[in-house]
């Protein structure tokens, strides 16, 4: 007699998430495509450049208690050789297609390093990188993408579809400025920032949950009412009252000791604002939450199957209103960053399309709160990229690195997924009988 195997379960009881490697036609077909064109864009910029020297690949700071030493490297020829390492896994990422045996994922992370190493020794041909304030500065400046991000996983894990993350950071930044000015104290700003967000998911539940409305509908709304409103009020509300409403007190740097003191690894990680630490927490509770309580077994449970939920008594509209207020919740905490962290006040769309990131993180992350993590991170180190070739004065031209984010973005999400499925139910309203 046959039997049927049944896919194993997490400790939850739902099938796990889709396999490590994707399977032939999906991702397999257009990584090789990904990495042939950027090999040869990266061996064009080569050829017609005249660049000589060393590059410095500065790894301390002047506080650290053990300094590594700089790594200087010969700058054209090590490019090369990265070309040639980048060559080598577009050939064998071919021969993994053509033998139909699915991309294994530390292709892409090898390439991407072979790849950024050898951009960065041509880039700063007599010069040097400081690689702690690149990775730093690429930690700092993901701190909007991985809350909104964490935001966007939440609720497209209980059905809905988030595209207002944008709308909800724009309202944390603005309500964190307008509160920690009348409070000195930029922690009751955090709160504040936490509250709009919420709203922000309340009126997005309200239309797509209640009302049955379009998701994406009422997120680009959302995302236009927030800028519309937040516009009106910085005009006529906050710039006549500079000085006591857009003022506020500043997350300040706060190295934890010892762990600050690892050399390379402590100023990257444990030198930042306490906003970074709070969201080290965060990203923590929300992947244990996710898959290791009941809560987030009822979580995933509505947005994959909410028919069934509701059979074994799972209020599926109460649990998904209750979690994508959670989620706007935590992506208003991204918003503080830009009022709080980033600037001392609120300008007007400030956050710069910073919430459509956060939604390319989510899907490039697989709806997963620790892959969407490492996704942010890597839109947050092309944003910090464009600021640190500027400062060395790179030849690479200034139109080319303020589309750097951005074209990572779409590389990432276009190439380099595979195949990435959304839960089952995501953005289909769900009526009880």
């Amino acid at each position: 007699m046959s039997t049927v195997t049944q896919p194993p379960t997490d400790q939850g009881g739902l099938a796990p998430d889709t396999a490590i490697t994707p399977t032939p036609g999906s991702g397999a077909k257009k990584l090789p495509i990904i990495l042939g064109v950027l090999t040869a864009l990266l061996a064009v910029v080569l050829l017609r450049s005249s660049h000589a020297g060393d590059t410095t690949f500065q790894l301390a700071v002047d506080t650290d208690f053990v300094k590594l030493p700089d790594i200087v490297v010969p700058s054209m020829a090590t490019a090369w050789v990265m070309v040639v390492v980048c060559l080598a896994l577009t050939v064998e990422s071919v021969r993994r297609m053509l033998a139909r045996d699915g991309q294994p994922r530390w292709v892409p992370i090898v390439f991407a390093i072979a790849w950024m190493t050898g951009f960065l020794s041509w880039a700063a041909a007599d010069d040097r990188i400081r690689v702690v304030s690149l990775l730093g500065g690429a930690v700092a400046l993901a701190i909007p993408l991985v809350f909104g991000a964490l935001g966007g996983v939440l609720g497209e894990r209980a059905g809905v579809v988030n595209i207002a993350i944008e709308g909800q950071l724009l309202f944390g930044a603005f309500a964190a400025a307008i509160t920690a000015s009348l409070t000195g104290s930029p922690w009751v700003g955090l709160l504040a920032a936490m509250v709009a967000g919420a709203l922000v998911a309340l009126i997005l539940g309200l239309f797509a949950i209640t009302y049955f409305v379009d998701q994406v509908i009422v997120g680009v709304v959302l995302n236009v009412l927030v800028v519309g409103l937040t516009n009106f009020l910085f005009r006529q509300v906050l710039t006549p009252n500079a000085e006591s409403l857009n003022s506020p007190d500043r997350f300040s740097r706060m190295p934890i000791p010892v762990l600050g003191d690892i050399p390379l690894v402590g100023p990257i990680f444990f030198r930042q604002t306490a906003l970074v630490y709070v969201l080290y927490i965060v990203v923590a509770l929300v992947a244990y939450a996710l898959y290791r309580t009941r809560w987030g077994l009822r979580v995933r449970a509505v947005g994959e199957h909410p028919k069934a939920a509701d059979t074994v008594g799972i209020k599926v509209n109460r649990t998904r209103y209750r979690t994508i207020l959670l989620a706007g919740a935590i992506a208003g905490m991204g918003g503080a960053y830009f009022s709080l962290v980033s600037v001392a006040g609120f300008n007007r769309e400030m956050t710069g399309g910073a919430g459509y990131i956060a939604l390319a993180a989510v899907i490039f992350g697989k709806w997963d709160p620790i892959r969407a993590t490492l996704a942010a991170l890597l839109f947050g180190f092309a944003s910090n990229l464009q600021g640190v070739l500027s400062a060395i004065g790179s030849p690479v031209p200034s139109q080319f690195m303020l589309m750097l984010p951005y074209l990572v973005t779409i590389f990432a999400v276009a190439g380099l997924v595979g195949r990435s499925r959304p839960p089952a139910a995501d953005g289909v309203p769900y009526k009880q009988q």
